[in-house]
């Protein structure tokens, strides 16, 4: 037995997910623009060579997290297919995108957390183009919605 779902049903079960989407970006956007706007004196103006090292980390870690997140969503998707229990596709993808959502959200405040501790606004800029890339990326997706639901279709037909 396949679910029949038609665009607006899918719209609809995906409005929720695409909410927690822009939410957080909205979150970002309003931190890196109070940072565009009123950031310079709540910088702190470390050494040059303290920020280097804090720079390089942090890139290092936005580097990390993009494959982990893809890694983390894929596992998570698998298992809203197999998982057992009652819970519906909508609720069991919506645990799926938050979490990526929230890593992606976490490499634009790394981006802030240079520019509070005395970096340039390129880097601000850098790590909340990367963000904003991490949105576009692990955005809620229909395809993936409709695997979690045929597959617990598949699994109750049984």
């Amino acid at each position: 037995m396949q679910p029949q779902l038609d665009n607006a049903q899918i719209n609809s079960d995906l409005m929720a997910h695409r909410t927690v989407m822009v939410i957080m970006a909205t979150g970002l956007a309003a931190v890196v623009a109070a940072c565009i706007l009123q950031g310079e004196p709540w910088q702190l103006h470390w050494p040059e060579e303290r920020l280097i090292t804090y720079r390089t980390l942090f890139y290092a870690l936005a580097i990390i997290i993009f494959p982990l997140t893809n890694l983390i969503r894929y596992i998570q998707i698998r298992l809203c297919q197999t998982m057992p229990g009652d819970k519906p596709a909508k609720r069991r993808y919506l645990a799926a995108v938050a979490v990526s959502m929230a890593l992606v959200e976490n490499i634009g405040l790394l981006g802030v957390a240079l520019f509070l501790l005395g970096d340039g606004y390129n880097t601000l800029y850098i790590f909340t183009g990367l963000a904003a890339l991490g949105f576009i990326l692990y955005r809620p997706k229909p395809s993936e919605y409709l695997n979690i639901v045929e597959a617990l279709a598949r699994k109750d037909g049984e």
